[in-house]
């Protein structure tokens, strides 16, 4: 028998701490627990309501508020930030493992980055490295006095503003601190505890980038569990679940879509009898970088919704909006919501709710969505919601390919 949908969801929102009451501490050891949980946050600049990793951490713990993860980033050393699919907040007893992955993006930035910067960066290098052990942080607009600046692109930085990225991307520095959200750097040896700065040799690191992938997923291919951490590559994945899988210690299994299409997946063998929580009715407005829609087909077998970020597209062409939020109810994604925060204003502004096909705004759903655009206002540092004229869409095609 395949794993239902409904249960396959409910699995998957779980493993993401998505099924339970958004309720509970959220600071201090409770946050660093929550993080750890769920894998890792993103961070984004984008702060048309709150920035990503606020707002992913908002969506669990209702009691959330930014300093609490600065203080764990900043202070208690117990977090840092480096790259998984993209720029995200770890535990930092992953350092050791990280370092199995600063090597082997050293030999690829070399490869890609002198094709893709400015020449220059690299004669920089040692420069930077010995100015920060000199002279203490730096962030980018403490560097490049001199030199060409960029005209707007990132394609298109200063060789000193890459040689910084660089070092970071390959564990020579590390994010001590942001300023506003700009990246304040330091030597990795000052800002990581040295208890956390062994490397892990490599046999363990696939171990564990398997391992603990397919516990966080719940179920999945081995190409899905390969790019969760995104530390190891494809053929490591499919090396790893062969011999589990001749060991014993995981079993195919297939697993239902939201349209009743079926998939071959891994799991450990307990998955198949685990009965995960019903979550409530209440409505959840996620970020659009959530760890649930990181992996943006997995979401769409899951659930059946395709959501595309459309910050890149030319307004004109946009289906939904500059930046549009999913909104889950229970194991459901029904909508997305386009919102905006305007502070000086003190409103939450609601421009347009576009339900998926076959989900009506009923009353109770309506009022549990207001409810939640309420919550989330006061999060901004908004005093009210406002709905624009109109803002009540109907359902529209689903997004292309």
């Amino acid at each position: 028998m395949p794993i239902p949908n409904t249960r396959a969801r409910r699995l998957f929102l779980e493993r993401h701490a998505l099924a339970e009451p958004p309720t509970g501490p959220a600071s201090g050891q409770a946050l660093h627990d929550l993080i750890a949980r769920i894998g890792f946050v993103q961070v984004d600049s984008i702060n048309t309501v709150a920035r990503a990793h606020d707002m992913i951490l908002w969506s669990r713990r209702q009691s959330y508020r930014p300093p609490a993860l600065k203080r764990l980033l900043e202070q208690d050393r117990s977090l840092w930030e480096h790259w998984t699919h993209d720029a995200s907040i770890l535990p930092v007893g992953l350092h050791g493992i990280w370092q199995h992955r600063f090597a082997r993006d050293e030999q690829r930035l070399h490869r890609n980055w002198r094709r893709w910067f400015r020449e220059g960066y690299e004669a920089q290098l040692d420069c930077m490295l010995d100015r920060i052990a000199r002279d203490g942080p730096v962030g980018t607009a403490d560097v490049g006095e001199g030199e060409p600046r960029s005209r707007g692109g990132w394609w298109d930085w200063h060789p000193s503003k890459t040689a910084l990225e660089w070092l970071w991307r390959t564990g020579k520095i590390a994010v001590t601190r942001r300023d506003g959200f700009a990246k304040i750097y330091d030597l990795a040896e000052r800002v990581i505890p040295e208890r956390h700065r062994t490397p892990v040799p490599a046999k363990i690191v696939t171990d564990w980038a398997c391992r603990s992938a397919l516990r966080q997923l719940g179920f999945g291919t081995s190409g899905e569990i390969a790019a969760y951490w995104n530390a190891i590559e494809p053929e490591q994945a499919r090396g790893w679940c062969r011999a589990a899988l001749a060991r014993g210690e995981i079993l195919e299994a297939m697993v239902e879509g939201a349209s009743g299409q079926r998939r071959t997946v891994l799991a450990f063998p307990e998955i198949l009898d685990a009965e995960p929580p019903e979550p409530g009715r209440r409505i959840r407005i996620l970020s659009p970088f959530d760890p649930c829609l990181r992996d943006r087909d997995r979401a769409e077998f899951l659930f059946g919704f395709r959501y595309r970020i459309e910050v890149f597209i030319p307004e004109p062409k946009r289906i939904y909006g500059y930046y549009v939020f999913p909104v889950l109810e229970g194991d459901r994604l029904i909508g997305r919501i386009d919102a905006k925060a305007f502070r000086d204003a003190g409103a939450l502004r609601a421009r347009a709710f576009w339900p998926e096909a076959g989900v009506r705004l009923t009353g109770g759903r309506r009022e549990r969505l207001a409810a939640e655009l309420d919550r989330l206002a006061r999060f901004a540092g908004c005093s009210r919601v406002e709905f624009l004229d109109g803002w009540e869409r109907e359902p529209r095609a689903p997004l292309p390919a």
